[in-house]
């Protein structure tokens, strides 16, 4: 049986096409998977009853199934979702006033240690498939539209970040294929800047993303040089701050020749942008998230250079409270602390946010994404848990 959900619409085109259908039918059932939540072919009841009996007995609409959900009491909502193998991914939906925020797993753990974060320290199984992350928005629609029928008609999930377990730029196919169906208007007919990926710093494929599906860009960077990132984000041995920077600033270039779409006009109001704007959209620019570690990477002389690093790079920080877990060797930074760090960027010209800490009553909050995972990588018994030296 084939899982629809594996499809982008060119190549469910391509499948339908296989059974002697015409284009026109896959934009239909296109849209009753992704636009209206359908799973059952007897429903799609603008589809020839030839090609529904066939697809029923040859496909099927499989998202993933639901071990656990939880709901946080500021409305954050986590599922955990079967993957097989014994393995779980987790989901999370987080509300706000005027958008909802789904993050997506692209991985069953992340084989990128970092060192602060337990999706790290549950070690790496395999990539998601499509369909296993397409699955998880399938899923999370469909739990959400139950939870809120008043809301029928409204679409709730806004915003779509690839913010979940793993390095979405190692599963980069896959993610692409995922992108295209969030993108697509016979889809989630999601804005790229309401679709964000991030990173802890793949060079090749930053450049491949920009090439092939320019979304709006997270860089985890976490540290302001190559001495402390090497430390705490491994990957930075293999592609340091300065190829990073680089990267950076070719997908900004990129990224501001697209014409801003009107649902992200920004209100004339926000005149705080800094210099980046150059005629195009303030909204193309690189979001660098940035963990705050008691002691690690949050001293006034970090900031300064962190400061010096991005002074080429157009983009804004998003400083982010780290949330603690069992065994992770860290400490969250002082309020104080987190103060002094975002005024000194600010006095320095960059807009610099604090991100503010989301579902962690419920394990759901960034960083603390753990799922369930069957490491094949023995990366506990080969780090014994601690920080590298």
């Amino acid at each position: 049986m084939r899982n629809l959900l594996d499809f982008d619409l060119a190549g469910l085109t391509r499948y339908l096409a296989e059974q002697g259908e015409k284009p026109f039918r896959a934009r239909q059932l296109f849209r009753w998977i992704h636009q209206r939540g359908q799973s059952d072919f007897a429903c799609m009841t603008d589809l020839a009853k030839s090609l529904r009996e066939r697809l029923q007995q040859e496909a099927h609409v499989l998202p993933l199934p639901v071990r656990l959900e939880a709901a946080a009491s500021d409305g954050t909502i986590k599922w955990l979702l079967d993957v097989g193998g014994d393995n779980a991914v987790e989901t999370v939906f987080i509300p706000e006033t005027h958008r909802g925020t789904l993050c997506v797993s692209t991985q069953v753990g992340c084989a990128l240690a970092c060192a602060f974060c337990s999706t790290g320290r549950q070690g790496f199984n395999r990539n998601l498939d499509v369909a296993e992350i397409l699955g998880q928005v399938w899923r999370a629609s469909d739990a959400l539209a139950s939870r809120f029928p008043e809301r029928a008609g409204e679409r709730i999930i806004s915003n779509v970040v690839f913010m979940g377990m793993g390095e979405p730029l190692t599963n980069f196919d896959n993610l692409i294929t995922s992108l295209h169906v969030l993108l697509d208007d016979f889809g989630y007919g999601l804005s790229r800047r309401r679709v964000t990926v991030s990173t802890s710093g793949i060079v090749p494929n930053i450049d491949r993303l920009r090439e092939e599906c320019p979304v709006a860009l997270a860089v985890s960077l976490h540290a302001p040089n190559d001495a402390l990132r090497d430390r705490i984000v491994p990957i930075n041995q293999k592609y340091p701050l300065a190829e990073l920077m680089a990267a950076c600033r070719r997908y900004v270039e990129k990224v501001a020749t697209f014409e801003p779409d009107e649902e992200d006009a920004v209100p004339a109001a926000d005149a705080g942008w800094r210099k980046w704007s150059r005629g195009g959209s303030p909204r193309d620019f690189i979001t660098f998230e940035y963990v705050m570690l008691d002691g690690v990477n949050d001293t006034p002389e970090h900031a300064r250079e962190l400061m010096a690093l991005a002074e080429s790079v157009p983009c804004k920080f998003n400083l982010i409270p780290f949330n603690p877990f069992p065994e992770s060797g860290f400490h969250r930074s002082t309020a104080a602390a987190v103060e002094r760090f975002q005024g000194a960027l600010l006095d320095g010209g960059f807009i610099t946010t604090v991100r503010k800490t989301r579902g962690d009553d419920i394990d759901g909050a960034c960083g603390q994404l753990a799922g369930d995972v069957k490491d094949r990588t023995r990366r506990k018994e080969r780090m014994g848990w601690r920080l590298p030296a």
